[in-house]
């Protein structure tokens, strides 16, 4: 009778963990194929917007909900340590996909009055040569010209895909690797994986948004990219 009891628990037991498998193993499947959704779902969109300058604000969008129901949906994600203020990592290199750049630079013609943008063309100067003097991206520090004094970014509605898709668990180690030592700079940042992974699709959707229109589809350094956007517009007005 007892070897009769503990057969039925085991069976029990046994049965509980092959049904959870099997929904933990249609869980993952589900979740693999929500990026490439995603990244389809954005294809069709950057694909009727007017402009590729309209497809980088609607990426910013999709990308922004995605992440955001990403959260909101998925217990137990990554403590994130970002926070008002925090800006570390505005002092690392950052690359932009098409369109990016000159949705900026709308922006900043836009809402900036002309001193201000004097003021930050002269800011992005300095920082393009800080930038050329590194050996490699991964070396660069040179503080953002769009950080404001208060450490909060100017520019945040329009801010780079880069930028929102940086996240961190420690704040500590983000002063650490940017502002530390030698050993301390070659440090890594974990990211949230799935957060990360659907700023990657935007990325590459506007790349190959922009292929398909003609236009270049390789990624630019920001800082420079938006210098030539500004100085570009400057000499126009003056003509």
């Amino acid at each position: 009778m007892v070897m009769v009891k503990l057969d039925d628990a085991i069976d029990r037991i046994t049965g509980d963990i092959s049904r959870t498998g099997a929904l933990t193993a249609e869980a993952s499947r589900r979740y693999e194929e929500m990026f490439p959704g995603f990244r389809a779902e954005l294809a069709r969109v950057l694909e009727q917007a007017p402009t590729i300058t309209d497809a980088a604000q609607a990426a910013m969008m999709l990308v922004d909900a995605a992440s955001r129901s990403l959260r909101d949906s998925f217990p137990h994600q990554p403590h994130c340590d970002c926070r008002d203020g925090c800006s570390a990592c505005c002092h690392l290199f950052v690359a932009v996909p098409p369109g990016v750049t000159s949705l900026i630079a709308e922006h900043i013609r836009k809402t900036f009055p002309p001193d201000e943008q004097q003021a930050l063309l002269e800011r992005l100067t300095q920082a393009a040569r800080i930038i050329e003097q590194a050996k490699t991206t991964s070396e660069v520090r040179a503080r953002c010209p769009l950080l404001g004094a208060d450490e909060r970014c100017t520019i945040y509605d329009v801010r780079p895909l880069t930028c929102r898709a940086f996240t961190s668990s420690s704040a500590p180690r983000c002063q650490s690797m940017v502002f530390g030592d030698e050993r301390q700079r070659m440090d890594r940042i974990d990211q949230n994986p799935g957060h990360y992974r659907l700023h990657l699709e935007a990325t590459e959707a506007l790349q190959d948004a922009a292929k398909a229109r003609g236009l270049d589809g390789r990624q630019m350094g920001f800082v420079h990219a938006l210098l030539d956007q500004l100085e570009t517009a400057g000499d126009e007005i003056q003509d």
